[in-house]
């Protein structure tokens, strides 16, 4: 597959939201430093996992002293939209074995995104490709960068990195949020979440605003 931005919009429009996206990895390799994980382990989480969310799910929750099962918990409940997204992606691209497997790797909000956008089938597989694979390289690239940027500067929280979280999280949602209802369950998940901070052992707060998705979706 030849990739040339000048000619192929769609070429220019996978790229541009594959390096977008993938400066926000500089956020999260500062906010895996900030938050006790080692250079290695926070270029692992995004060579491995690659979920933006619940990459920052689980930092967040194991550096403010929460348990491997609630990080495990709010990242997989965070990550389950990829699932939704193989299914409505497995037509399109009709992979099997291995491919299916490396496929389903890059099956992410943005690659999803740029594919359905798209006019055909053709041009929906090139889109996600070039989209997935893109982020996938900028984000890992950028992981490093700031996870090596945050060690070098001794204590990050000094410069104020250890906001890097809440600010990533609101950086990805805030663009998500399209209509009244979606504003009204974000505000009651950030209040409901807030009110059960001092109360409960960290991660719980995040894994309980899963009822509120439940409760809207029902009346939906």
């Amino acid at each position: 597959m030849s990739i040339n931005p000048r000619s192929n919009p769609i070429d220019r429009t996978a790229l541009s939201v594959a390096f977008t996206v993938g400066l926000y990895g500089a956020a999260f390799g500062a906010a895996g430093v900030t938050a006790g994980f080692s250079i290695i382990q926070t270029c692992l989480l995004s060579l491995l996992l690659f979920s933006g969310a619940s990459q920052f799910a689980v930092v967040g929750i194991m550096g403010a002293g929460g348990g491997a099962i609630s990080a495990i918990a709010t990242a997989t409940l965070l990550g389950f939209r990829n699932a939704l997204y193989g299914l409505q992606m497995a037509p399109i691209l009709k992979v099997k074995g291995i491919k299916r497997i490396l496929a389903a790797q890059i099956t992410i909000d943005e690659s999803t995104a740029v594919a359905t956008l798209q006019e055909n089938d053709a041009d929906r597989k090139r889109g996600f490709y070039i989209t997935g694979i893109g982020v996938y390289v900028f984000w890992n690239l950028f992981t490093f960068l700031g996870a090596l940027g945050a060690s070098a500067i001794g204590d990050p929280s000094v410069w104020g990195l250890d906001a890097a979280v809440p600010a990533a999280f609101c950086g990805l949602i805030w663009p998500r949020l399209k209509n009244k209802t979606q504003f009204i369950v974000s505000a009651a998940a950030i209040s409901w979440a807030l009110i059960l901070t001092p109360l409960t052992p960290a991660g719980v707060p995040i894994i309980t605003t899963v009822i509120l998705a439940i409760i809207f979706g029902w009346k939906k």
